[in-house]
């Protein structure tokens, strides 16, 4: 049996019981066993075996209880943060459907489309842009101080970006659209799959999501070289998005592709993609970076973007995707189709009845009407995503789905393998299934559309090409593997398809590969293995979500095609903390954010729990409390572990559920909000935010009150709700301050943050002492 184990919160047992006393590392031992002590007064008397065997397996007991507790708190801490995570894709995935439906169909229905989604969907060029030199009609001026770019690029140039970059300098307007233009050039050069050899190389390095984590990038250059002839690299997708530096994490890593394009690789990630960098920081970040220029960089950006390879190929045998794959992926047509088209894959593809042959339609509808009497009509229609514009114009209300319910499956009526949440829909111009006769399997289906004042079945059509290149990107950038058999809509996020290790084994098979290399998930120890080990994950962005939350990693991959795997994590906090502290900071944060998303959904909380609460107690028993959460946040987390953090319990057990928001507050009050528009605007306060940013052309902040107003025609539609334009009128006025017709929405979206009432009291006692400090 191996020693025991020395560890400074080993418990110290109260005198009369039987378990050793152990003190430091055990140089002086004292036991009661029988009524008779062992004294060390001078003369040291040694236990005996049995005692010595009985403390050291109380010892490892007690241990093993320590960590197994101390993992169960990091495995659901890792669970909050990732279900918060996808939840939030889920939501960018439903405002990006609701876009897209406002963009096919609103125009049909009322006339005039908005031009602000037409703008954010399909932006027009600007004419300027188009000139390859518009770059070099910008002055540097003298007392810059930053790096100068020659083009083609050197070696020096690049050290200067590095050096630059480390010390905070930001590279100058002038140099980043040069750098972009270039990049742009060489991609449209690159085929959609890449394919090296490592009979040119040592070994290949292969890289996951960075997420604008610059520190990681530089640790990964020190750690494993520069990229180089001798070093080449795979960067697979995500480089912007969620971290702090990510326009710096960009231009390095296009920097590098210029001067070394056949050893410096990058994929195209899911959050290459305009839609996706209006929630997660990017174009907010290149904004605030080049308040000048930035409209022409995120231009830019937008086409490099979709310029982007989509896979690569190593000796034939390892594919390298961001996402993953599906049971329609096809390498053969994926590297047939035109990328560019696919701005952003949370486009749906435009979809109208007008591609459908309505006469021959309706002769089959007739021939399936004597079935419509005897069989009701009861599934949800799997081709949600095919929109159909209403042929008599008229205007529709639009309908409130679920959102865990909302995603759509491919567009293709035989496969219902990948997914995009669906836009809300109006009511009568959705799909409906329709019966089909008894001989027939009754997963057939059919769109009811308005034809002659009268509903006609329509069958779906087989997805046109167009159709099917967009959902061979969703699927390679969406996508995560799943341990059962089989390819399903991938519900949890929103987009893409899980895929089982049958999904897996069937395509390397087909291509005659070996493994799957992909990303897209954040892993604790910065990779792992699944499906027998034919898929691994990588993720090279350490401290994701918290500080000390995971590794970082990457694999280099040799002639003999075996990966290696490489760990780090940036820190400059958690070397020296120990494993219990980095738990425990993780786990605050982790329930620090859930507890804002139960504050952001209290009322439909409140609803739920007054459902099952009939006499007005406050309380509910802990199972209706977690079946409540669980209902209406759909987060999928064990609620009964998590209780204890969250809420108290009444002296009888059961949950005192209005402790569920002791802890938190709204950020500035308005007394001009209504109740229900307050808890709207906590719960949507991100959606909001796009909205606002899309309106806000020049990114100042500010937008007019008609703005505002139609910010809330559009956010109403989205939501599906009414929201009185009266209540609107009188909250557009009271938080125009200075009454000059402009709102700034960022002081207004402020009073929506929910704040930690503990936050709070820390900052007025701060504040109080550095008050009497300098007093």
């Amino acid at each position: 049996m191996p020693p025991a184990r020395c560890d400074p919160l080993l418990p110290v047992c109260e005198p009369g019981t039987s378990l050793p006393i152990v003190m430091g590392c055990g140089t002086s031992v004292a036991t009661e066993t029988q009524g008779k002590r062992v004294e060390t007064d001078g003369t040291v008397k040694t236990p005996t075996p049995a005692l010595t065997m009985k403390a050291a397996v109380l010892i490892q007991r007690w241990y093993r209880r320590y960590v197994a507790r101390l993992e169960m708190r990091r495995r659901y801490t890792w669970n909050i943060f990732q279900s918060i995570e996808y939840a939030g894709e889920q939501d960018q995935l439903q405002l990006s459907s609701f876009f897209s439906f406002m963009l096919d169909n609103f125009t049909q229905l009322n006339g005039n489309g908005p031009d602000l989604i037409s703008q954010l969907l399909d932006p027009v060029v600007d004419p300027w842009l188009d000139r390859e030199t518009c770059y070099n009609l910008i002055p540097v001026p003298e007392s810059y101080t930053g790096p100068r770019l020659s083009f083609p690029l050197s070696i020096s140039d690049t050290n200067a970006l590095l050096s630059a970059f480390k010390e905070q300098q930001a590279l100058h307007a002038r140099y980043v659209l040069q750098l972009l233009y270039e990049t742009k050039k060489l991609l449209k050069q690159m085929p959609n799959i890449i394919h090296l050899s490592t009979s040119y190389t040592k070994e290949i390095t292969i890289c996951g999501d960075l997420h604008g984590r610059l520190d990681d990038l530089l640790l990964i250059f020190y750690k494993n070289g520069l990229p180089s002839a001798e070093t080449p690299y795979v960067f697979n997708g995500d480089f912007v998005d969620r971290g702090k530096k990510s326009i710096e994490v960009v231009i390095l890593l296009f920097a590098y592709l210029l001067l070394y394009p056949d050893y410096m690789h990058l994929n195209r990630g899911n959050h290459e993609d305009h839609i996706m960098n209006l929630r997660y920081g990017f174009t907010k970040e290149v904004m605030q970076k080049y308040k000048t220029h930035g409209r022409e960089i995120l231009q830019l950006f937008q086409d490099i973007f979709s310029l982007l390879p989509v896979a690569t190929v190593i000796d034939g045998k390892i594919l390298i995707v961001h996402g993953g794959i599906s049971d329609q992926t096809d390498l053969d047509f994926l590297s047939s189709i035109d990328r560019h088209k696919v701005k952003s894959a949370l486009r749906f593809p435009r979809r109208s009845l007008e591609q459908l042959d309505l006469g021959q339609s309706c002769r089959q509808a007739k021939r399936m009407r004597s079935t419509d009497s005897s069989r009701p009509s009861s599934s949800r229609s799997h081709s949600k995503n095919q929109r159909t514009p209403n042929l008599r114009k008229r205007r529709c209300g639009l309908s409130r789905q679920d959102s865990a319910a909302s995603t759509s499956s491919s567009s293709s009526s035989s496969s219902s393998s990948s997914s995009l949440c669906s836009p809300r829909t109006p009511s009568c111009l959705s799909p409906r299934p329709c019966p089909s006769s008894p001989s027939m399997p009754y997963n057939i289906n059919v769109l009811q559309v308005p034809f002659l004042d009268s509903l006609s079945s329509v069958p779906p059509p087989l997805p046109p090409q167009h159709e099917r290149e967009w959902k061979q990107i969703v699927d390679i950038l969406w996508s995560d593997p799943k341990t059962q058999e089989g390819c399903s809509p991938n519900t949890f996020r929103g987009g893409g398809c899980y895929f089982g290790p049958d999904v897996t084994q069937r395509l390397l098979l087909q291509h005659g590969l070996q493994l799957l290399i992909r990303s897209h998930e954040c892993k604790q120890e910065g990779y792992e293995l699944c499906h027998g080990g034919q898929v691994i994950t990588i993720f090279s962005a350490s401290n994701y979500y918290e500080e000390g939350s995971n590794r970082g990693a990457y694999i280099k991959v040799g002639r003999e095609l075996v990966p290696r795997f490489y760990q780090y994590q940036v820190s400059r906090t958690t070397r020296k903390l120990t494993l219990t502290q980095r738990v425990r900071a993780a786990e605050g944060s982790a329930l620090k954010a859930l507890k804002e998303k139960l504050f952001s959904h209290r009322t439909e909380l409140m609803a739920g729990f007054q459902q099952h609460d009939q006499n007005n107690t406050g309380n509910v028993s802990v199972s209706e409390w977690a079946q409540v959460l669980e209902s209406v946040l759909r987060l999928d987390l064990p609620w009964r572990t998590l209780r204890p953090h969250l809420t108290r319990l009444a002296a009888d057990g059961s949950v005192e559920y209005q402790s569920c928001f002791e802890d938190m507050e709204a950020g500035i009050p308005l007394p001009q909000v209504t109740p229900n528009l307050a808890d709207t605007l906590f719960r949507y306060r991100t959606d909001i935010e796009i909205i606002f940013n899309i309106i806000d052309k020049d990114h100042s902040g500010l937008i007019s009150t008609e703005e505002f107003r139609h910010t809330w025609r559009l956010f109403s539609a989205h939501l599906g709700v009414d929201i009185d334009d009266r209540a609107i009128d009188d909250l557009a006025r009271s938080i125009d301050f200075n009454k000059d017709g402009s709102i700034d929405f960022t002081e207004f979206l402020e009073a929506f943050r929910v704040v930690h009432k503990l936050d709070n009291k820390d900052q007025q006692l701060n504040g109080k002492i550095d008050g009497e400090k300098y007093s």
